[in-house]
């Protein structure tokens, strides 16, 4: 139990460090966005624009139950829920879509901790690739996106998260 929250605890002060440290651009008039995501996993969702086309997106929530890795082993499983953390880095692609309102099509590298429900502190590298609704004048994005993940320790597993969500940018 010690090694989860030595591991858990370092991951959530790398990603702090992280994000208090990136210097922002003039590429949002409003750099910092926070709301809800729901789907897997569901709870809170952050974003920190970095320059015109890359950002920090950050998630916090828990997942309901089912082994979402498929292991392959005869591991121990409880099928309760467990707690989700993940910080992706995002490219986006603004003109993708051509419209009068902004869609920008984002995609990017991360990675993801889930505990609890027999899982035993596993550390996955996932992929992540959304869209993006963002109103012109409110500061908001409306957001959908799949992220396919590799989970790496302590066995290895596959699983891909979907979900929807939206945040308000400060």
């Amino acid at each position: 139990m010690k090694q989860f929250y030595r591991t858990y605890f370092s991951f959530v002060v790398i990603a702090l460090c992280v994000f208090f440290s990136v210097q922002t651009s003039n590429a949002q008039q409003r750099t910092f966005g926070l709301g809800v995501i729901i789907g897997e996993p569901t709870g809170i969702s952050a974003k920190l624009w970095t320059s015109n086309n890359n950002a920090f997106a950050f998630g916090l929530g828990w997942s309901y139950g089912g082994d979402r890795f498929g292991r392959w082993y005869d591991g121990y499983y409880d099928g309760g829920s467990r707690v989700h953390f993940h910080i992706d880095y995002l490219w986006h692609a603004w003109n993708a879509i051509h419209s009068t309102e902004r869609f920008p099509l984002y995609y990017g590298v991360g990675g993801c901790i889930n505990t609890g429900a027999g899982y035993n502190s596993p550390a996955a590298v996932r992929g992540v690739i959304g869209i993006a609704w963002m109103p012109r004048e409110t500061p908001i994005d409306i957001f959908l996106e799949v992220a396919p993940s590799l989970e790496l320790t302590p066995s290895t597993g596959f699983a891909i998260d979907a979900a929807i969500g939206a945040r308000y940018f400060f």
